[in-house]
């Protein structure tokens, strides 16, 4: 399959590139800098991933949105509000990935990996830890959603329709505040119940 990675020349981007490259697929890394990767040849691919920061998403989607009818488009992006990236910060339309879904409605958004560490995914040597939430209204996609982050391989877990990435979204700015308090770096989260 063929991955393309919009505005993934970050770490999460490189990581997961690195892993699903790993896993047998294609990847294609594209940035808003086009000296850096093409984003609109990242958005022709079969399954997009959304990786630009939350200031960049309108603009990123208007200058794709064209290419993405039909296609699975994975949002991992997060509503932070710098500097105070450890506090909740709610969008104008209650969830980045419900408004990347206003922005493409022929696409099939589906939210996910918001809480997987860019320190765990640089290191394709060894499992993610913890549970990767997955949301998203289609059933195919995000079934398709689920088998890739399976093949990181993570333990990707169904956690209802589009309308929860609200909750994902909101909880990433919670497990930064976790990070910088206790200083362990790469907490995640674990589902109580669903292991043994």
């Amino acid at each position: 399959m063929r991955i393309g990675l919009v505005g993934g020349t970050g770490k999460e981007g490189r990581g997961l590139a690195a892993r699903w490259t790993r896993a047998g697929h294609e990847c294609v890394i594209g940035s808003r800098d086009p000296a850096r990767g093409d984003n609109r040849a990242a958005a022709a691919c079969e399954v997009v991933v959304l990786c630009v920061p939350y200031a960049a998403q309108a603009a990123t989607l208007a200058s794709i949105g064209d290419l993405l009818g039909g296609k699975i488009v994975i949002d991992l992006v997060v509503p932070l509000a710098p500097p105070a990236v450890t506090k909740v910060a709610l969008p104008p339309g209650g969830a980045a990935a419900l408004e990347a879904q206003r922005a493409v409605p022929d696409a099939h958004v589906i939210a996910a990996l918001h809480h997987v560490s860019s320190a765990h995914l640089g290191d394709p040597e060894h499992a993610i830890p913890g549970h990767v939430l997955v949301c998203g209204d289609d059933a195919a996609a995000k079934s398709n959603t689920i088998a890739l982050v399976s093949q990181l391989p993570a333990r990707a877990v169904d956690a209802g329709p589009l309308a929860n990435a609200v909750a994902l979204e909101a909880m990433t700015p919670v497990l930064l505040y976790i990070n910088k308090h206790t200083r362990k770096g790469g907490v995640g989260l674990m589902i109580a119940g669903l292991d043994g």
